[in-house]
């Protein structure tokens, strides 16, 4: 997959041809874990901590494809030496599946690797540190991460609690492991939770997998430290909310009134661009393929900050909501109230463009400085505000149709939840035949039921009466 993404990514504009509006889907995650360099001399940031240059992009993709290829030949090998004197149970020596000590062989590595992540990783102690950005997704970098262990650190907006987290648990499940190696659970506990069962033992691990994938989807599509607007994009609830324009209105009103034009053209690239429906990932549907950029083009440049006004009144576009295909084109002032419209029906129309004389002026971007009172080109601009900011686009490289897209965000959360369903119901499943395997085979495992049915043991299969002299 990454050497894919490698193939059809470009790289030459960061801020208005993301990562994430071009379909890539692995990329963002290598980006988070420090990896920002090309052996072809681009980066997806400005790195300032990574001073080695032998983790790239393509260093990565091969090396995905090599432990790739070891792992099918481990799973053949040990296919072929499944009866290893490894697996023989520790008290009598019989060749059989010690459950236990597998659980706490693998929770030991496990917690080994998320404690070695935690302290070597993302400190910078032995790594390149993790994305970190604002919370307008401005100024994202790979950063050194400082654990924090207070209750300061239970806030969401704290990377330290990221790399605290992972060094609690690594070393809190160290210990579980090792205690779960050398110690044997009593006879009650291991026959209630059916610790002798393979079957109830793949359940259980399929619960922990199911449960990592819902938290994960849960935090890609709402959002999070951990998946940064510059690496995911925005979520819908960002534009639901109104987040970005909110923004770019307390920054421009912050401003003297008679630098206006100063202040719209100092706003961020990279909040404009957020400001824009075609980048809600709630906007596209699931079922049409393609990356968000196959939907509207490739953004090439910011018109400006589109002002209406009837008479001396400003008004402003109602924006459309996330679910709508179409939306009426309405314009309202800072009460509320409907001054203007594009009607459906001109014979009963009385808040037409045409009627109360509209015009649209623009600060910032391209257009700045200029104004339209020509109703057919008001109408144009005011269509364009209800998707947030205006931007033209090259939609012949990219192949646009005019139809929106999901991105990242949506696609993850899509196939995370459904696999994760998928394994909640295969837990319940397995975990329903190991618990109550007496009942859907009508046969009580015990001692008794083993003893009389074993080779051997009586002189007569089934009989119990019987015993064999080795056995008297």
């Amino acid at each position: 997959m990454s050497i894919y993404e490698l193939i059809i990514i470009d790289p030459t504009d960061p801020v208005y041809d993301p990562l994430w509006r071009q379909g890539a889907y692995v990329f963002p995650f290598i980006t988070r874990l420090g990896v920002t360099l090309s052996v072809f001399g681009w980066s997806t940031g400005s790195s300032l901590q990574q001073s080695s240059n032998l983790w790239t992009y393509e260093s990565v993709a091969a090396c995905h494809l090599i432990l790739s290829g070891l792992c099918v030949l481990a799973s053949i090998w040990h296919w072929t030496f499944w009866n290893l004197d490894l697996f023989s149970t520790t008290r009598s020596r019989v060749l059989a599946l010690d459950l236990v000590r597998l659980f706490g062989i693998h929770l030991s590595l496990a917690s080994t690797l998320c404690f070695g992540f935690g302290l070597g990783h993302l400190t910078g102690f032995f790594g390149p540190g993790f994305w970190s950005s604002d919370a307008l997704g401005i100024v994202g970098t790979i950063r050194y991460v400082k654990p924090v262990y207070s209750i300061i650190g239970l806030t969401p907006y704290c990377y330290g609690s990221i790399a605290a987290h992972h060094i609690v648990a690594g070393l809190v499940g160290i210990s579980v492991g090792l205690w779960q190696t050398a110690s044997r659970p009593g006879p009650s506990l291991y026959s209630l939770l059916g610790l002798a069962n393979i079957e109830a033992t793949l359940s259980s691990s399929i619960a922990s997998v199911f449960f990592s994938g819902f938290i994960t989807s849960g935090l890609v599509w709402y959002g999070s430290l951990s998946t940064s607007l510059e690496l995911f994009g925005p979520t819908r609830f960002e534009w639901d909310t109104g987040y970005f324009s909110l923004n770019i209105e307390s920054r421009v009103k912050s401003i003297d009134g008679l630098l206006q034009k100063q202040a719209w053209e100092s706003v961020p690239d990279k909040v404009v661009l957020y400001d824009y429906i075609g980048n809600n990932p709630a906007k596209g549907g699931l079922f049409r393929s393609g990356p968000m950029l196959k939907g509207d083009g490739i953004f090439q440049n910011w018109l400006g900050q589109a002002s209406f006004e009837v008479g001396a009144l400003p008004v402003s576009v109602r924006r459309m909501p996330a679910f709508f295909e179409t939306f009426p084109v309405v314009l309202v002032d800072l009460g509320g109230t409907v001054r203007a419209d594009i009607p459906f029906r001109r014979a009963e129309s009385r808040y037409s463009l045409e009627q109360t004389k509209v015009i649209v002026s623009f600060l910032g971007g391209l257009l700045t400085g200029a104004e339209y009172s020509n109703p057919a080109i008001v109408k144009s601009y005011a269509r364009k505000a209800q998707f947030g900011q205006i931007f033209t686009f090259d939609k012949k490289t990219s192949a646009s149709d005019g139809v929106f897209r999901t991105g990242l965000r949506g696609w993850y959360t899509f196939g995370h939840i459904s696999l994760g369903l998928l394994f909640f119901f295969a837990h319940l499943w397995h975990g329903g035949r190991s618990l109550f395997k007496d009942i859907w085979t009508g046969v009580i495992v015990n001692y008794e039921t083993t003893a009389s049915v074993e080779y051997g043991r009586n002189e007569k299969l089934g009989e119990g009466t019987t015993k064999a002299s080795a056995f008297i």
